[in-house]
């Protein structure tokens, strides 16, 4: 039963019609009605299903939103069928089979609605309707906001969904509606859905946030434009393509997104203009399958929270990036798979916490006039297949610039190299590629560094600068097995190539850079993971046993290490003998553990260890490779395992030592790919059991959990050592030996003075143990260099005594 009166003033093109009555009901009211009449609705509660098949003018009271309210038990509360006018009413729908608003026909206008409901939809437009709906709000918690279905269109504009139980807007079965500055948000499905063929949707300075899903779905070859709209503060994907989607966002935002900030897939076909993407715990464009394509116009993608690249392009993708940004990322670019391809021009790619662009699987990259800064590697070709070109690019303070690997191909052209830490160029692993006028200044360590005879082609190419040399080759050189080199040239010598640059033959255990460097040591077997010179190691020559154990009782301390390592030794030892004998020799795992503090040896006694079981022949070569979380845990799903084959196929033959290993075990692991890198560790354990020696290392109470991780774990190491920190008389001793390697002496009162430091020390987890001791001498040494250096003439004892003056201020 309605409550209150409708008011029904009939109009019409001659003044005498005008006239007016009143109705008891709304049902009433609409059927006296004609077109062009207005029915003003007095207050109160209406439970009518109201069919609005005439182009009448429904209104609430002026001045009292809310307060007519239709609410039906059942049913449809309000249906249009006619190019009506229908203005402050709130609508109230009980029944979830059908929508609270329905428009069918015309092209009716809707101004300030409020729908609160549990219906289908809040409001669903469908065949032949094309309304324009004006400042509604629709609170549907049980189904979707607003649905554009089968053919239906319209106009919304500063409409707001303020809570949907599924998607906010949905389009569908060919539906065409226009978004206009309205905002969505508290939807359970996707904020806006368009799906199947024919549909489509327009938004023009809308809001999507607080989304449990993703912000927009595009799906079944549906297409939509999207421009100056933020999607924000949802749980899925900020922006999801899938199956011959198209979408085009222009001047727009995604930001705040735990998942990918957009996910393109089957053939979708992405846009992006002016665009921000940013703060994404993924990637920030994931762009996968063959006929999938992003074109990135002057875009800007920054800030990944996860450990994921910014760009992902995967399984015969594309991706163009033309005038873009992506700074402050874990990796900007990675093209995986054959087919997949890149091409970006014009681009800057800055504050890449790891590698800039990496291209494997047989992928391609095209880099044009790009700039890339401050970025642990520049670009990493890293398989066979795989390449592409860097033409006309800038690569400034990375570690690497550019490293081709396993086979890789690009073509380098004048792309300069700017101040890397390792190397600017660097191939190995039987990696090729061309490089033509390309630059290196400022090295801290090679300018081109090319290993294992590589075929790789230099022409034109000039080094500057460059710390331990400008070109660097395995033996086979230059012009030999190794690289050809044409027209080169460094600022140690003219060129590079021609007979008056060509240097002997040297041994193996020497690099004499072919510019007439002066020589300098190979990197050693414990250099750093992750950098070029560790990824194709000399096998070391290989010490009697004896020798080695000397070297282990001459470090200082570690007793109880020192023990357990003969201990062990002996036991490999005389199970050789036994076999040699032919006699059962005890099984006995090889696999350590290490517990303590940091500074206390471990990293030094693994690499002897090596040493010893090379010597007594049960490793091949001893040689340490040491890696970290960072070398074994990938940035996407299948990466990890691959790091981690690659980390033990380096050691194979040696020592792997994980320092920190807790780390692939942390305790609120969630998504971490850790435990796949624990994982594959226990298998290749198991299955090259006899060529690969892991040592795992870290703090005591860490380890423990760790090894607790996985069944496999504990059950592969044979024992635990710990390392005691060191007492101040061992720092003492520290000390001692590092002056008498760099002939210092210690004068009168200065040990007394250096055991008081060491015991005021404060052990916290600053305190560095043997670290410590180091650091406190080459600051004395500083110390001393600043009070000597005023002497005129200093005798000797005055240029190698140290004082006690010359400890620095405890910390």
């Amino acid at each position: 039963m309605a409550q209150g009166t409708v008011q029904v003033t009939h109009t019409g093109t001659s003044r005498w019609r005008r006239r007016t009555g009143e109705y008891a009901s709304l049902t009433a009211a609409l059927q006296a009605a004609a077109d062009g009449d207005i029915l003003t609705v007095a207050p109160g509660t209406y439970r009518e299903n109201l069919v609005v098949d005439r182009a009448v003018t429904l209104l609430g009271q002026e001045g009292a939103a809310g307060s007519v309210r239709i609410a039906p038990p059942e049913g449809v509360p309000l249906a249009v069928r006619a190019s009506a006018q229908v203005q402050g009413l709130h609508i109230e729908g009980q029944d979830a089979a059908v929508p609270a608003v329905l428009v069918e026909d015309g092209t009716p206008e809707l101004t300030g609605l409020r729908i609160v409901t549990r219906s289908a939809a809040g409001i669903e437009v469908r065949t032949g309707g094309r309304p324009t709906v004006r400042g509604c709000t629709v609170d549907n918690p049980a189904g979707v906001g607003i649905a554009v279905v089968d053919g239906g269109g319209g106009i919304f504009e500063e409409c707001e969904v303020i809570a949907a139980g599924q998607s906010g807007v949905a389009v569908r079965g060919g539906g065409r509606p226009r978004l206009d500055r309205c905002r969505v948000h508290h939807a359970a499905g996707a904020g806006l859905s368009v799906t199947g063929d024919h549909s489509s949707l327009e938004a023009l300075g809308c809001e999507i946030y607080e989304i449990n899903g993703s912000g927009v779905q595009i799906a079944s070859r549906a297409a939509a434009v999207l421009t100056d709209c933020a999607v924000h503060r949802v749980t899925g994907n900020g922006v999801t393509l899938d199956t011959d989607a198209v979408l085009t966002l222009a001047d727009c935002r995604v930001h705040d997104v735990p998942e990918n900030a957009v996910d393109l897939r089957s053939r979708s076909v992405l846009t992006l203009t002016r665009s921000e993407v940013a703060r994404f715990g993924r990637n920030g464009l994931s762009v996968w399958d063959p006929g999938t394509r992003v074109d990135a116009h002057r875009c800007e993608i920054h800030d990944g929270t996860g450990d994921y690249p910014a760009v992902w392009v995967s399984d015969g993708a594309t991706a163009v990036l033309d005038a873009c940004r992506v700074h402050d990322v874990p990796d900007a670019l990675c093209v995986l798979d054959r087919g997949s391809r890149a091409d970006v021009v014009d681009s800057d790619l800055a504050q890449v916490r790891n590698i800039a662009v990496s291209v494997s699987g047989g992928a391609t990259a095209e880099l044009n006039d790009c700039r890339i800064s401050g970025a642990g590697r520049g670009a990493w070709f890293r398989d066979h297949g795989s390449g592409g070109t860097l033409a006309n690019c800038a690569i400034d303070a990375v570690q690497t610039g550019v490293i081709v690997t396993k086979g890789a191909d690009p073509l380098i052209e004048r792309t300069t190299v700017t101040s890397p830490t390792e190397a600017g160029f660097y191939v190995s692993a039987g990696g090729r590629g061309t490089f033509q006028g390309c630059r290196v200044t400022g090295s801290e360590g090679y300018g081109f560094h090319i290993i294992d005879g590589c075929r790789s082609t230099l022409r034109k190419c000039r080094t500057e600068r460059c710390a331990r040399g400008g070109f660097e080759f395995a033996q086979g050189g230059a012009d030999g097995e190794g690289a050809v080199v044409e027209e080169c040239s460094s600022d140690e010598s003219t060129r590079l190539g021609s007979p008056a640059a060509a240097a002997p033959p040297v041994p193996a255990t020497q690099t004499v850079g072919l510019l007439g460097g002066v020589p300098s040591p190979r990197a050693t077997a414990a250099t750093a993971p992750g950098t070029p010179e560790a990824l194709a190691e000399p096998a070391p020559e290989t010490r009697p046993a004896d020798t080695v154990l000397a070297d282990l009782d001459a470090l200082v301390g570690l007793a109880s290490v020192k023990r357990e390592v003969r201990a062990l030794t002996d036991m490999i030892e005389v199970g050789r003998r036994r076999q040699e004998a032919g006699l059962k020799a005890a099984s006995v795992r090889r696999h350590l553990v290490f517990t303590g503090s940091p500074g206390t040896g471990k990293t030094t006694v693994a690499r002897l260890y090596g040493e010893i079981l090379a010597a007594l022949g049960v490793l091949e070569r001893g040689h340490l490779v040491e890696v970290s979380r960072v070398d074994l845990v990938g940035e996407h799903i299948g990466s990890t395992a691959i790091r981690t084959q690659e980390a033990f196929d380096r050691a194979r033959g040696g020592v792997l030592f994980i320092d920190e290993a807790y780390a692939l075990s942390p305790e609120d692991s969630g998504r971490d790919f850790g435990r796949e890198a624990i994982d594959t560790l226990v298998k290749l354990m198991e299955d090259h059991r006899e060529a690969v020696v892991v040592i795992v290392a870290g703090y005591t109470t860490e380890m423990e959990r760790f090894l607790s991780v996985n069944p496999g774990v504990a059950s592969r190491f044979s024992r635990t050592i710990t390392f005691s920190d060191y007492d101040p008389e061992e720092l003492l001793r520290i000390v001692e030996q590092q002056a008498d390697e760099h002939e210092y002496r210690l004068g009168p009162g200065t040990g007394e003075a250096l055991l008081k430091h060491f015991t005021a020390v404060p052990k916290g987890p600053a305190f560095g143990n043997g670290r410590t001791a180091r650091q406190t001498f080459e600051a004395m040494v500083e110390r001393h260099a600043g009070r000597v250096a005023q002497l005129a003439a200093p005798n000797t004892d005055e240029l190698t005594l140290l004082y006690p003056e010359d400890l620095p201020e405890l910390p």
